[in-house]
């Protein structure tokens, strides 16, 4: 089971007695390595994603490499973030490029998701921001505070919280009044960036 994309909403030990059988963490490194290769090669092997198993390029990758290797291989599709989203009311086809806040470091500060913000904003476009693993709420503002430079401040956004599972949670507000006082989020959650809003979207959000 993949371990570094998100935060899982539940514990490994709840999905192990779910399936009846012992799970592996794998980190990148491992993903990337040949480790999936060898091991199909001798026996049955199933990799375990968060969200649609083709969402992410290193996925994609793996499964190159599968082929390559003469490796059949079977997809179990799943519901995504990507689809998810549609609860909030937006409608799916008003998205733009999706991007994410990176968890900056000491020495390195990259704001290049807020250019995508503002090429979506420019064609009314909503955007899609995907957070880091282990980036609160409350950091992610920061970062899209220094990144906007106040620009966003009177922006409507959208954070949704765990979708899918009992405990989700969709909070909309002004981000310079959200950011004031940050809702309680837990992780895996995203943001999003209206763009320009059909009645019937407005009429949903103004509802949450």
């Amino acid at each position: 089971m993949e371990n570094y994309t998100t935060k899982l909403p539940y514990k490994k030990a709840e999905l192990e007695k779910l399936i009846k059988k012992k799970i592996i963490e794998a980190d990148r490194k491992l993903v990337e390595s040949n480790f999936f290769v060898k091991e199909a090669k001798k026996q049955n092997i199933a990799l375990l994603i968060y969200g649609d198993p083709l969402a992410a390029t290193t996925h994609i990758i793996l499964m190159t490499e599968l082929k390559k290797a003469k490796i059949k291989i079977k997809i179990l599709h799943n519901a995504s973030i990507f689809n998810a989203i549609s609860q909030t009311g937006l409608q799916l086809y008003k998205f733009g490029k999706t991007t994410s806040i990176p968890k900056w470091q000491k020495s390195f500060e990259p704001i290049s998701f807020y250019n995508i913000i503002k090429e979506n904003l420019s064609i009314g476009a909503h955007t899609l921001l995907l957070i880091d693993k282990g980036l609160c709420l409350k950091d992610a503002f920061k970062e899209l505070k220094k990144a906007s430079n106040k620009e966003l401040d009177d922006k409507i956004i959208i954070i949704c919280s765990q979708l899918g599972t009992s405990e989700q949670k969709i909070v909309n507000g002004k981000f310079k009044d959200l950011i004031k006082k940050v809702p309680k989020i837990k992780e895996p959650f995203c943001i999003i960036i209206p763009g320009l809003l059909h009645f019937t979207e407005f009429e949903f959000i103004k509802n949450y």
